[in-house]
Order: C-alpha cells, then sequence, then structure tokens
C-alpha cells in the first residue's frame, strides 16, 4: 500500500510582504490558497505590478482543482486575472471578496469565462482527495477566512490574514470553537500570517477607532479629509456613521475608494444614511463644518487623490487652513518616506495632520505576538509553518512556536519554491521548484530577470550613451566622425563633454582597426562599438551606462 503524503508549496508570501499563494498537493492533485500580488519597490522602474512566478502551477494545469481566496485583498487575490488568462479553473471566495474580483476580472475582459463560486463560513467543498471548510475570522476587510483542508493525513489550517476582535464592527468575530475543535482531534499542520508578530499584547478592537473619530468630529472646525485603504470597509462604515451623528455629509474621492464603497453598498456590507452621502462635486455647496471626504492615498502613492491634494493638483479639493487630514492607515514597509512627504506637504497647506499609532485612528488587522500565541495553541498542529512575512516576522513567530512547545524539527521557515512534504511519520523539505517574480508592465507580463528590467535599472543608474556611427554602404568604411550623445550619466556637463570627446576618438580608432580587418555588418559594428565604449567608460568614471550603438548605411 502506497503511503499517503501532502505536500505544502508556497509560491509567493515566504520572507516578503504580499504576492501570498500557496499549493497543497495530495494524490497527485493541486489546490490553490490565495492568488495575490504586491506592488512595485523603487528599484522596479517602470512596474506596474509583481505577481508570483506560477510557472509551475500551469505545469500542474491537469491537477489544478481550484482557487480558494481567504479576503478581499489584492495581495491574496490580484492575480487571480493573471492566472485565468492561463488557466481554466473554478475560485472560490466569499461575497465580498467575489464582488471585488470581480471588478478587476470585468477590467481585464475575464469576467463572462470565469468560473467564479461563491462561499461563505459554513460551505464544504469535496475537492478530490480535499474536503475545505471554513471557519470565519475578522480582519481589516469584512467576509475573511481561515481554510480548513481535510486530506488523507489530517486537516492543514491555513488562517489566511486574521486577528482576534471581539467587538468587531460587523458583529462577524473569529470562530475561535470551530478552531479549537480542529485542535481537539489534533491538526496536520498549520499556516499562520506572521505580519504583526513583533507587535507584542494583542491588537486592539477596530471599534475603538471609532473613539479617536468622535473626538476629531467634534473639534474639527472645517472639513476633516479622512485617507484609508480603499479595502477597509469598516473604517469607512464607522467614519460615514460617526460623522453624520455629528452633523457630517460624506463624499468619496479616488478612483478605487469609489469603486470600494459602490460595491460594499450594493452588497450590503456598508449601511449609508438616508442623504449622507454627496457627490464631491458639490462639496463647495456646503460650509467646512459640514463635510467629510473619504479618500485614497494613506500610502503616499504619487497619482492618489490625497498626495495630488496635498500637491495642489486635484481638480476638486484644494486644501486650505482649517482642514483637518486623518491618516487612518500604518505606513506599509516601504511607503514610509512616501507617506512623510505627503504629510510634510500637507502641513504647508495648512492643514492639520492626525497620524501615528498614539493618536488611535488606526488599529492593525493582524494578530500580534498574544494572538499568534493563541492560534497555535487552539489548533495544536503536528507542523508548523510561518506564512505571510519577511524573514525577521517568520524567525519570531518560529521562536513564538518554540516557547508553546512544538519541537524544531517540526517548525519550517520556508523560502518561496520549497516542497515541504508531509507522511503520517515525518515532515521535511525535500524539493524545490520554480519561483520569484512575474512583472506587469502596461498590458504585458515579463519574467523578473527580463533585459527590459536590466536596461531599465542601468538608465535610471548610469544613465544612457547613444552612439551614431555612419559607414558607407559600398566600402564598410567610417563616414565622418561618429556622435556621442549621453544623457543622465555626470553632473558636471563640461566633464561629460571632455569624457565624450575622449570616447569619440577611442571608437574611431577602434572602427579604423576594425575597417581595415574588414569587419563589416550592422550587428557586428554595434556590438564592437558597446563594447568599446563600455570598456572605457567603465575604466574612466566607473559606470555602466546603457550603450545604444546605431550604425547608419550611406
Amino acid at each position: 500500500m502506497t503511503e499517503h503524503t501532502v505536500r505544502i508549496i508556497p509560491l509567493g508570501g515566504m520572507g516578503e510582504i504580499g504576492k501570498n499563494m500557496t499549493l497543497l498537493e495530495s494524490d497527485g492533485k493541486v489546490l490553490v490558497i490565495d492568488c495575490g500580488l504586491a506592488f512595485p519597490r523603487d528599484e522596479m522602474p517602470g512596474i506596474d505590478l509583481v505577481l508570483p512566478d506560477f510557472s509551475y502551477l500551469l505545469s500542474r494545469a491537469d491537477d489544478v482543482l481550484g482557487i480558494v481566496i481567504t479576503h478581499g485583498h489584492e495581495d491574496h487575490f490580484g492575480a487571480v486575472p493573471f492566472v485565468l488568462r492561463k488557466l481554466s479553473v473554478p475560485v472560490y471566495a466569499t461575497r465580498l471578496t467575489l464582488g471585488l474580483a470581480k471588478s478587476k476580472l470585468d477590467e481585464h475582459g475575464l469576467l463572462r469565462v470565469a468560473d467564479l463560486r461563491e462561499i461563505d463560513a459554513d460551505s464544504v467543498l469535496d475537492l478530490g482527495p480535499f474536503r475545505v471548510r471554513f471557519a470565519a475570522v475578522t480582519h481589516s476587510v469584512p467576509d475573511a477566512l481561515a481554510i480548513l483542508v481535510e486530506t488523507p493525513l489530517g486537516t492543514i489550517v491555513h488562517s489566511g490574514d486574521y486577528k482576534f476582535d471581539h467587538t468587531p464592527i460587523d458583529g462577524r468575530i473569529t470562530q475561535i470553537d470551530r478552531l479549537a475543535a480542529l485542535g481537539e482531534r489534533g491538526t496536520l499542520a498549520l499556516l499562520a500570517d506572521s505580519t504583526n508578530v513583533e507587535v507584542e499584547g494583542s491588537t486592539a478592537s477596530e471599534s475603538q477607532v471609532g473613539h479617536a473619530f468622535h473626538q476629531i468630529f467634534a473639534e474639527a472646525e472645517g472639513r476633516v479629509i479622512m485617507a484609508s485603504f480603499a479595502s477597509h470597509i469598516h473604517r469607512i462604515q464607522q467614519a460615514v456613521r460617526i460623522a453624520h451623528l455629528h452633523g457630517r455629509k460624506f463624499a468619496v474621492a479616488g478612483r478605487s475608494m469609489v469603486k470600494n464603497v459602490n460595491i460594499a453598498r450594493n452588497l450590503g456590507y456598508l449601511t449609508v444614511p438616508e442623504g449622507a452621502m454627496i457627490r464631491l462635486a458639490d462639496i463647495d455647496d456646503y460650509e467646512p463644518w459640514e463635510l467629510l471626504i473619504l479618500t485614497t492615498g494613506s500610502q503616499g502613492e504619487p497619482l492618489s487623490a490625497l498626495t495630488r491634494m496635498a500637491y495642489d493638483d486635484h481638480p476638486q479639493v484644494a486644501l486650505r487652513p482649517g482642514d483637518t487630514v486623518v491618516m487612518s492607515a500604518k505606513p506599509v514597509p516601504g511607503n514610509e518616506v512616501s507617506v512623510m512627504n505627503t504629510i510634510n506637504r500637507l502641513l504647508k497647506s495648512g492643514a492639520k495632520v492626525i497620524y501615528g499609532a498614539s493618536t488611535g485612528v488606526h488599529v492593525s488587522g493582524h494578530a500580534a505576538r498574544e494572538d499568534a500565541r493563541m492560534l497555535i495553541n487552539l489548533v495544536k498542529p503536528r507542523v508548523f509553518v510561518p506564512v505571510h512575512g519577511e524573514y525577521r516576522h517568520q524567525h519570531l513567530h518560529a521562536e513564538l512556536a518554540r516557547q508553546v512547545g512544538i519541537p524544531d524539527e517540526r517548525i519550517f521557515i520556508l523560502d518561496n519554491g520549497d516542497v515541504l512534504e508531509i507522511t503520517a511519520s515525518t515532515a521535511a523539505v525535500v524539493d524545490a521548484v520554480r519561483a520569484g517574480m512575474m512583472f506587469v508592465d502596461g498590458l504585458e507580463v515579463g519574467d523578473a530577470d527580463h533585459v527590459v528590467m536590466r536596461d531599465r535599472q542601468r538608465l535610471s543608474e548610469d544613465g544612457l550613451i547613444i552612439a551614431v556611427v555612419t559607414v558607407s554602404v559600398q566600402t564598410g568604411e567610417i563616414v565622418g566622425q561618429p556622435e556621442l550623445i549621453a544623457r543622465g550619466m555626470l553632473y558636471d556637463e563640461e566633464r561629460q563633454a571632455e569624457l565624450l570627446d575622449e570616447a569619440r576618438d577611442v571608437l574611431m580608432e577602434r572602427l579604423q582597426e576594425a575597417a581595415d580587418e574588414h569587419v563589416t555588418g550592422q550587428r557586428l559594428l554595434q556590438e564592437d562599438i558597446g563594447e568599446v565604449l563600455s570598456r572605457f567608460i567603465r575604466k574612466r568614471v566607473r559606470r555602466s551606462p546603457l550603450i545604444l550603438p546605431v550604425v547608419v548605411e550611406v
């Protein structure tokens, strides 16, 4: 009799924040949990989105049973349109998550062909060797789920993003009883969110933000402009309700905020008092103390509505002294500089800016250290895998699991692509599959190490030299002096001009040698030009600009 095995293969979300994607394999079948993306870092010029490299998933296309999404954040569902272009499989998600995903699929022209299936916390899916159940969890977007996958060896629990909020805005608490019942029977493995494990104690309830909002609306003499994540429907609900109690109407700015507010209202996740919402175009018809403006831009995104307001570039909202701007979000790692630049500009405009942990205008949607400890104790896993975090988060989470009593040999800090194989008696990383990043650039999806990215990085760091060389079609001889044009290479223009003069002489000397050696043909000449100039510039100024040789035949 063949021994049962279960494999856990993360393609994203390990050692990083974002692009979460995990594969479970058993009996030759594959179940996908989450299908997320990440946003580009500064060293990724021109890139719009970052996807997990899902080429391994495509190689197993005939074995994929479906994609189950934990919740409606783009780092967990944003790559679905790109995967569904290549792979026709069902996607399972809750009502709000599907609503947000449908909007993305519609933008990609895939809505009519996508196989979308609604689930809730009480759903049961029989998918090949997997029976999939769910547990409701609280997070910073409604309708979040933990995924409970029954396999031939036992149950694998994937926490999704979660926290233990005992007074949630919508009354939907984390189903601790369901998780505890699993622990009593014994759980095969726990894959648990590590994002907030550096923070001691327990994460505060979302309802606490409401206390800060009451005080802000009571004290603000002018308009209140509140920036938050567009997906944070609970935060938006509190702002709308409390603003209404203080006699304020609200308008919405920013494309994603407008879209998500409409989706949440239509699906019944956001309740708006009668007459409380007005058009952004009509805000000048009201007194400043009668207004709340909900906006995107809490992360300092360059084209967001709040950033445009800060730089006096928004077509409908011009900041003025007396405005109160509330940054109701914590900067995502990597966004700190952009956020502070936006805050500086807001303050220069004369607005009052409320931000930071001490103001009470934001609480995390992720479990802090004691919450993470509680989940491990509830689930009692045989194998523990910290997920959804940078390496330091995974490391601290693993240490927490050791403190709780899970032995070292059953704790696995995985990298993307690792294959963790579990049998009835063993657990070990036995292999690695291809994993990494894919870049979305406009309408194109490309490999992370594509030549386009390398060229862009060189352009951004060391600039560009265009070398125009004219040769005779009949004889192959050089006609006139080469023309060299540099952009973005040296600060000192005079020095740059001298350097180009020297480079021109060196290049001319090599081209004459090439003519004597009867080196002809555009491609050979271009390679020669690029090599000579690269070597000369690197030797003289220790830079490696992108060299663009142009050979003109006359």
